[in-house]
């Protein structure tokens, strides 16, 4: 059931949801203050260490007719980009390494290893998903245009192909991703202005290209004579990294627990309304250190919804006060081992791509007491301003 008044369904009143607010305020204002060289070391040395596993992959590829180099070069290779996509990238162009004032480690700047433009990223992912999380009709993240991932979302026969439509977007994440901010149900709606998708695709082209071109054509160039063993090993570690991408998103948005809202929700939302919807729209997994620092922090994935342009190394830190205040004021604290979070998300793939009727019932998606029927995703003339902490982006808007 998707929640129309979080205050109600928190059994909040409205002071205790402005005190929680006020004090999650605090604690960001003394991260934010503790916040220096450490930190600083941590994302320069992850930097560091990320870029020297790219250059060993890479040389160790040229030997990539011999099994066990091709073994090791597409290890460190798979292992390097999915640093560089999910510790750095993602939470550099969050703008969490902003303070630092590094030209080179800016989210202004910083342009990642895959094929969606950082530019059309900070757009769905920054505003987008983070101002709207799980709203119906405004997060697009909610199935990616492709799943129905909430029994409010109306059925449709080629809803019965969800298995395979989840099985492929696993299998090519990066692509899926890079198509993600164009709004294809725009497009097929005829809703999408055609200067903004010329430019979209413009973007999408060119970084294709950039990629394409550097992990298909020239490092397999470099390799001579071990071309073909090179092009299959860049091929594998893309395909790691796609379905290890796909997998910790996944465990932070949709297992039992995280719930989804309807459009009333956000009508004059305050700030303290926004924390406690991150609170409930949100579930982390448990790992220890190295886990966590592979998946970009995101087993801490209701801290970073609540912080999201605050340091990922401090959301260890951060949680321990957060799970406090869940106590405290009643809220539910969703969190399991990473292979049952995946195995919910999973099951409510399956049990969605049946009607209704037919599904059954489980925990995080009872049967809707609203009527369910197809909802319209909203433009950005029609989403309200943006939170400071979602970031900045270059308007998408052709001049």
């Amino acid at each position: 059931m998707a929640i129309a008044d979080v205050k109600e369904y928190a059994h909040l009143t409205t002071e205790e949801v402005e005190e929680l607010g006020r004090r999650l305020d605090e604690l960001r204002a003394e991260i934010e203050e503790s916040r220096g060289a450490a930190d600083a070391a941590y994302i320069r040395r992850l930097i560091k260490i990320q870029r020297g596993l790219a250059a060993a992959g890479r040389v160790t590829l040229f030997a990539s007719r011999w099994k066990p180099a091709w073994a090791a070069g597409t290890a460190m290779l798979a292992i390097a980009k999915i640093l560089e996509n999910m510790e750095i990238g993602h939470n550099v162009m969050h703008g969490q390494w902003d303070w630092m004032n590094d030209p080179e480690i800016h989210s202004s700047t910083w342009e990642w290893d895959t094929a969606q433009p950082a530019e059309q990223w900070k757009h769905s992912h920054n505003y987008i998903h983070h101002q709207f999380t799980n709203v119906l009709g405004y997060d697009n993240d909610i199935g990616y245009g492709i799943l129905r991932m909430a029994r409010e979302q109306k059925w449709h026969p080629a809803n019965l192909g969800q298995p395979v439509y989840n099985a492929l977007l696993a299998t090519l994440f990066q692509w899926g991703v890079a198509l993600h901010d164009l709004d294809i149900e725009a497009i097929r709606k005829r809703e999408k202005d055609p200067k903004v998708m010329a430019k979209q695709l413009r973007q999408i082209g060119h970084k294709v290209r950039r990629q394409v071109g550097k992990d298909y054509v020239l490092y397999p160039l470099l390799a001579g004579p071990g071309w073909r063993h090179t092009m299959t090993a860049n091929a594998t570690a893309n395909l790691i990294r796609n379905l290890w991408a796909y997998v910790i998103i996944f465990c932070g948005h949709f297992p039992d627990g995280a719930e989804h809202f309807t459009e009333d929700e956000i009508e004059d939302e305050t700030r303290a309304e926004w924390y406690l919807r991150q609170i409930l729209g949100a579930a982390n997994f448990k790992g220890g250190p190295l886990l966590h620092i592979m998946s970009g922090n995101l087993g801490f994935q209701i801290e970073h919804h609540l912080y999201p342009d605050l340091p990922s190394n401090r959301y260890a830190e951060i949680s321990e006060t957060v799970q406090e205040l869940c106590k405290e004021y009643g809220l539910p604290y969703t969190t399991g081992p990473l292979h049952r979070q995946y195995g919910q998300a999973l099951r409510t793939i399956m049990v969605l791509s049946l009607p209704n009727r037919f599904s059954g019932r489980i925990p995080k998606n009872p049967t809707p007491t609203g009527p369910v029927r197809n909802r319209r995703r909203r433009t950005d003339d029609e989403r309200p301003a943006r939170r400071t902490e979602t970031g900045q982006w270059v308007s998408r808007r052709a001049g």
